[in-house]
């Protein structure tokens, strides 16, 4: 695949335009988990008039270095099965 860049093969690393979209991901993901968990806890009855508004006040957590260096052992360990099975 030209169109897609490789990290660097020295140190494993990203540049600026992979991490933003590894941490836009991450986000999207925190959200739809969340979501989803808050759409169940409604259904269900499980949550009360004054921590639904609690939870629409609150803000959305931001995505931090930690779940970052996460995504990026995921992907090199990706990448090291590609390189692997060829």
């Amino acid at each position: 695949m030209a169109h897609v860049r490789s990290m660097d093969r020295q140190g494993r690393r990203m540049d600026a335009r992979d991490r933003l979209i590894i941490a836009l991901y991450a986000q999207l993901k925190a959200e739809r988990d969340t979501r989803e968990t808050l759409e169940w806890a409604i259904r269900n009855g499980a949550i009360s008039q004054e921590v639904l508004e609690a939870i629409a006040a609150d803000p959305v957590p931001v995505v931090t270095s930690e779940d970052i260096a996460s995504l990026e052992k995921i992907i090199a360990l990706d990448e090291r099965r590609k390189s692997n099975r060829n």
